[in-house]
């Protein structure tokens, strides 16, 4: 079955392009920002697989709302759950369709073939990543090529094991960006735990970062913050606004 969206409205385009201002040294990303699935795509999962985290970052939308309105910076969010194809992958990445995911079996993915993912790339994955090459574009026609940041958030337990961080910054080789925001978050008064590149490395071929900013030299960092944290607005508020107070003036600079 497909989902009841709870992300995205009617989304006849595959991405939510909120416009900025082109020269503000920043553009934001959110990869996994709805679970929505379009009535023409049967994944064969019951409706409570798609309030879970295999289907989007829960609350990761909320934050790049409210933090692209805040710093006036564009913003790229898809329309579409990352159980129909995920962006955050390489186009060769065996995980690009997910036939499996956290314990869920995704029936609908179970047999799609090399020309169902082709079809995928070119309605979802494709626009995607043309609406942030259009962002970086715009940026550096403004004369103020951007960073890159892609926000995302991360489940509190993973195989029954509690993960310790409110946050982590993820990065590759590239640090002129992700260093100046782990060191801010540690900075923080709220005496926050900071993941140094966790929960996850943050070095993956042919992600989202490794595409648009990796491959132009951009300095870039992936943002991870704990789904208990930004499941409710006033979680969402609060960590929209603690990331505008950080990033202000590392975009400045």
């Amino acid at each position: 079955m497909t989902c009841p969206e709870t992300e995205a409205a009617a989304a006849p385009h595959p991405c939510e392009i909120i416009p900025g201002d082109p020269a503000c040294g920043l553009v934001i990303a959110c990869d996994h920002a709805s679970n929505y699935v379009p009535p023409d795509i049967d994944l064969g999962l019951p409706a409570s697989e798609f309030a879970r985290h295999i289907a989007y970052d829960i609350g990761a939308a909320a934050v790049t709302r409210s933090l692209a309105a805040q710093l006036g910076a564009p913003a790229i969010l898809t329309n579409f759950s990352r159980l129909i194809i995920d962006p955050n992958r390489g186009r060769a990445d065996p995980t690009l369709v997910m036939r499996l995911s956290d314990g869920a079996v995704v029936p609908g993915n179970a047999r799609i073939d090399a020309a169902g993912k082709q079809a995928r790339i070119a309605r979802f994955y494709a626009p995607f990543d043309a609406a942030i090459d259009a962002a970086i574009a715009a940026a550096e026609a403004a004369g103020r090529p951007p960073a890159i940041l892609t926000m995302h958030s991360f489940t509190p337990y993973w195989r029954g094991i509690p993960r310790p961080w409110q946050v982590g910054i993820l990065y590759d080789r590239d640090e002129r960006f992700s260093r100046p925001l782990i060191e801010a978050l540690q900075a923080d008064p709220a005496g926050l735990t900071v993941g140094d590149n966790q929960p996850y490395g943050g070095g993956l071929p042919g992600d989202t970062i490794d595409r648009h900013a990796t491959a132009r030299g951009l300095p870039n960092a992936l943002v991870e913050i704990r789904q208990d944290l930004i499941a409710a607005e006033a979680g969402q508020a609060e960590w929209a606004d603690r990331f505008a107070r950080i990033l202000r003036p590392l975009m400045a600079a």
